[in-house]
């Protein structure tokens, strides 16, 4: 017994045949054309229970065809696939009411049960009052897997007002994705506001997200609104959540659960309508199990996660990002620089512990800086290790991300990736372990002024096991310094 009819539209005959035989074998029926024109005339005779379709097609494109679709049968459920896998094409596919979107080249399976999803639950269609998104306007760039599933969930995520915690490294692009979900969104003629935790004085947090009244505290000398009545219709962006201070987090826990606040010093309780979207490079389980951050605040934000990927997760990206930097940075009128086929090696061997925006300062250096058209490997190379001698020159400075762990994974990826397969038998593990302790213990002695029984309660450690330390390692007990 059939599954049901799935009609397939596409100008490619081996992605057709492929689609008839997977889908055929997976129980449904199969109708295959080249051409939207049959496609809707299918439609048109009230045949079909899913529909997968091309994009670009050779008598019209299939996202003009869709909302025709859409009109005449509204519980049709439509898939859309494309070998065009922009963060522009999702959301498009979205707009229109496609029921999901999956990029060229894609996985049978995962094809197969989505039309079984389709079929079970059909699409009620989704708004199409929004223009089809610009490419060139977009700021996500790349065409990796782990893009694809970015782009994938901005594009759903964009038709309700769910709240969203993204998680990645720093500068990856966090803010980027919460503005798409803004500009593409239903609250996009409100105000996108954004507020940096880690930006803002502790004491002031509260007053910047609530406002004050005036005579609220010294210097309140004028009433204040706050970032939630500015953002009142829009997004509410909450960038390093997790450096939130506890009594802002229960405020902001009641705000969530009430949907109103009171400003610092007021008593009438103000309602809010402001989509909430959070942000941090921390691990913010980490924090909670430390009791530094709120757990029912955490599950309040957490309603949909959305991690970024650091750019060494998706290397095969750098070159449309690089184009994609040439092109912004000629709008401010930097050279456009060609990068030969060593420049992009020597890019996809970098670790970037920098992310996307390391990436992007060193395309506009270079496009400032040097007078050749072609940029070769020695200049990447020579660019790229200036920058990892500023690192090594600043050990005590914070990583990027502001996390040890990050460091640790950076320096010791840079260790790696210079031996290569060439790896020394040099007793890494100790000395690893050898280099942490060091400063750590030399750090400790000196906070404590040399003093071992307040230095063993600070780092955990019995006293005799400190003193053995101190003598293997040669550390001056007085000086808190090695010798």
């Amino acid at each position: 017994m059939s599954k049901g009819t799935v009609l397939v539209a596409d100008d490619d005959k081996a992605i057709r045949t492929v689609l008839t035989q997977a889908l055929g074998r997976a129980g449904f029926d199969v109708r295959a054309a080249s051409t939207a024109a049959s496609l809707w005339q299918w439609v048109s005779n009230g045949e079909g229970d899913v529909i997968v379709t091309d994009v670009m097609m050779p008598d019209q494109n299939a996202f003009d065809l869709i909302p025709r679709i859409k009109k005449l049968r509204p519980d049709l459920p439509i898939i859309v696939v494309s070998a065009k896998n922009t963060l522009a094409t999702a959301i498009t596919a979205a707009e229109k009411g496609a029921f999901d979107y999956l990029p060229k080249p894609f996985d049978l399976a995962e094809l197969t049960g989505l039309v079984q999803r389709a079929i079970d639950l059909p699409a009620q269609g989704a708004s199409t009052s929004q223009p089809a998104a610009d490419d060139d306007a977009l700021p996500l760039v790349g065409g990796s897997p782990a893009m694809q599933d970015i782009y994938r969930s901005v594009a759903r995520l964009t038709q309700n007002d769910l709240s969203v915690l993204i998680t990645g490294d720093s500068g990856t692009g966090k803010e980027l994705v919460a503005r798409a979900l803004h500009d593409y969104g239903r609250r996009k003629r409100g105000e996108f506001v954004a507020l940096n935790m880690a930006a803002i004085p502790r004491e002031l947090i509260e007053s910047e997200l609530f406002g004050h009244e005036k005579g609220a505290f010294t210097g309140a000398n004028q009433r204040m609104e706050g970032r939630f009545a500015q953002a009142e219709g829009g997004t509410l962006f909450l960038d390093e959540i997790g450096d939130m201070p506890m009594e802002t987090q229960t405020r902001l826990l009641r705000v969530l659960q009430e949907g109103e606040y009171t400003t610092i010093g007021g008593r009438r309780a103000i309602k809010t309508d402001a989509r909430i979207i959070a942000a941090t490079h921390q691990d913010l389980r980490q924090l909670i199990r430390q009791g530094l951050f709120r757990e029912d605040l955490y599950f309040r934000l957490n309603v949909v996660p959305l991690r970024l990927p650091p750019l060494r997760e998706r290397r095969e990206d750098i070159a449309d990002l690089v184009r994609h930097f040439m092109a912004l940075g000629g709008r401010d009128g930097l050279a456009t620089k060609t990068y030969d086929s060593d420049a992009m090696e020597a890019m996809r061997a970098y670790s970037w512990p920098g992310n996307v925006r390391e990436l992007e300062n060193l395309v506009r250096r270079i496009s400032a800086l040097y007078a050749e058209d072609v940029i070769t490997g020695d200049i990447v190379r020579m660019e790229l290790s200036d920058n990892q001698a500023e690192n090594t020159a600043a050990p005590h400075s914070a990583s990027e991300s502001g996390s040890l762990i990050d460091s640790l994974y950076y320096h010791l990826n840079s260790y790696f990736e210079g031996h290569g397969d060439d790896l020394p038998p040099n007793g890494l593990y100790e000395r690893v372990l050898r280099e942490v302790e060091v400063p750590l213990i030399e750090l400790s002695l000196q906070a404590t002024r040399g003093n071992q029984i307040k230095t063993a309660e600070l780092l955990g450690l019995n006293r005799n096991t400190l003193r053995k330390k101190i003598r293997d390692l040669e550390i001056d007990v007085v000086r808190g310094s090695k010798k």
